[in-house]
């Protein structure tokens, strides 16, 4: 076996009458790289769990086909005995549109939660008008072991949103 440090492989060289012939090098190297991939893979899987936030949303542009960037965003949990709501954090979307860390898994509990989308500070930001100022949706949390994916789909004058996984 010899290792050539400018490609980073490794080759396994026979022998056959009259010459020397590479017998495994792409084999080899498609093992290097195949496990190097699975070390990447877990790396990643392995941050993704540590960032990971119970809660998650990704607001569409739909009227433009865009992400909506630099959204304003507000979580908010209902206090079942005052019946008020308590603001517990806020955030920004990213330029995909997604807010990925909304809350920490050990502020997550069971109960009623809103989520209020700044619609009319982002139109605004764009330079048009819009018809809805913000967009609030309501949902309760029962099981916390799930994951809750939020997306908001928008335009200047509609929205939808559902439970994505």
């Amino acid at each position: 076996m010899t290792f050539d440090t400018r490609s980073i492989c490794i080759a396994c060289w026979v022998s056959v009458p009259g010459q020397w012939v590479c017998a495994g090098m792409i084999q080899l190297v498609g093992l290097v790289w195949e496990l190097n991939s699975q070390q990447q893979r877990s790396v990643h899987t392995q941050q993704m769990m540590a960032d990971s936030s119970p809660l998650t949303t990704h607001v569409l542009n739909t009227g433009d086909g865009v992400p909506a960037a630099r959204m304003a965003l507000s979580l908010h949990r209902l206090d079942s005995n005052l019946m008020i709501w308590s603001l517990l954090t806020v955030g920004t979307t990213n330029e995909d549109g997604r807010c990925p860390k909304i809350i920490e898994r050990k502020d997550f509990i069971p109960g009623m939660y809103k989520l209020r989308f700044e619609t009319g500070s982002y139109w605004e930001s764009l330079g048009q008008t819009c018809f809805y100022p913000y967009v609030e949706v309501v949902f309760s949390i029962h099981d916390l072991e799930q994951k809750f994916h939020l997306p908001l789909l928008m335009s200047r004058f509609s929205y939808s949103t559902y439970r994505g996984s």
